[in-house]
């Protein structure tokens, strides 16, 4: 197992774990039981997720292409368009 990327957070962990596991890929998500020991625990790096050795190439270029989708224009609803929503 190799751990392949550190989420910000549980509910990005929890989002890369559905798509990758939608494209075949097995993955576990380690240290999200820590978080609730935050002031006991470093601020960063406690969640990550794993993969097996084989299927961590895979696993990386699919987070990367995640991480670098943009939204395609038009998506919006009309009423919505030109709005920055927060």
């Amino acid at each position: 197992m190799q751990r392949i990327y550190e989420p910000q957070d549980l509910m990005e962990a929890e989002l890369l774990t559905c798509m990758l596991a939608s494209e075949g890929v097995e993955v576990h998500v380690t240290g999200g039981h820590l978080l609730g020991a935050a002031g006991e625990l470093p601020a960063l790096g406690l969640l990550g997720l794993m993969v097996p050795n084989q299927q961590a190439e895979h696993a990386r270029g699919l987070i990367a292409a995640y991480n670098a989708a943009q939204p395609l224009p038009g998506d919006e609803p009309e009423e919505f368009q030109g709005v920055l929503l927060c």
